[in-house]
């Protein structure tokens, strides 16, 4: 019997809360965000049950989500992870170089991570993730800790919502405080 590999899953009930909590913002006119679709090109199909068997990516992704909250442009990624940090090789160049550029164009840029193991919940603000990935670069860790991980930047969960806005308010309070 073949395995099904589900490596392309993951993530995707942690997707599946921010993607509800995102139709709850948007019906209470708090903020607006898009999932952006990952572009495919379908390669073989399964007539019978009309599925997508064989596939390729057309070209990079940026970012998971993008849109506005309260007038302010936002584009984040989200990112999870069983052990106690987070890996790296999880984001990529481009993600870095549009994050990086959608803030130099006064947009705001940031992860929002779960660490599954504890269940806990944390907004990474594009800046700290930015000072790992040069840390990187230069043979330094590979990973993010979770004790890089602020605790004022720790998202509450309540059912099925994932309150990431207070988060998001704070860190635009600080970035604009730097400005």
């Amino acid at each position: 019997m073949s395995h099904w590999n589900s490596r392309g899953l993951r993530g995707s009930t942690f997707e599946e809360i921010i993607n509800f909590t995102n139709e709850r913002y948007r019906q209470s006119k708090l903020a607006l965000f898009q999932k952006i679709p990952t572009p495919i090109t379908p390669v073989k199909m399964d007539a019978e049950s009309k599925t997508i068997t064989l596939a390729y990516f057309e070209k990079q992704s940026t970012v998971d989500y993008i849109g506005v909250a309260q007038g302010v442009p936002v584009a984040f990624d989200a990112k999870e992870t069983a052990g106690k940090s987070l890996p790296l090789q999880n984001i990529h160049e481009h993600q870095m170089t549009f994050m990086e550029e959608f803030q130099e164009q006064q947009g705001l840029a940031f992860l929002l991570v779960h660490f599954s193991a504890v269940d806990e919940y944390y907004l990474l603000p594009f800046e700290t993730l930015k000072t790992y990935w040069e840390n990187a670069a230069k043979g330094e860790r590979k990973s993010i800790p979770y004790d890089a991980f602020d605790k004022k930047y720790s998202i509450k969960q309540n059912g099925s919502l994932l309150h990431y806005l207070e988060a998001v308010s704070l860190y635009l309070e600080e970035t604009e405080a730097r400005k």
